[in-house]
């Protein structure tokens, strides 16, 4: 993707302003998108990577958000 993005922008301002400046512009602008969506897709975390979810090392603790999260059965007293 940072090739693509790099082809861009030196192919905007090499080439394509002396046709178009807008069009240029354009190119720039399209290049500019691509490194923040690049580090989004790159960072992307599919939906059973439950990153947040590790065990905090308290066992109460993590009982209880066990619970919460439907992963245990809840015990009744």
């Amino acid at each position: 993707m940072m090739g693509a993005c790099l082809v861009l922008f030196v192919g905007a301002w090499a080439v394509v302003r002396l046709f178009s400046v807008p069009v240029a512009v354009g190119m720039c602008v399209v290049a500019m998108v691509i490194p923040p969506v690049a580090a989004m897709v790159a960072n992307r975390r599919g939906p059973e990577d439950r990153w947040w979810d590790d065990p905090s090392g308290d066992p109460t603790s993590d009982e209880w958000w066990d619970e919460l999260d439907g992963k245990k059965r809840r015990r009744e007293p």
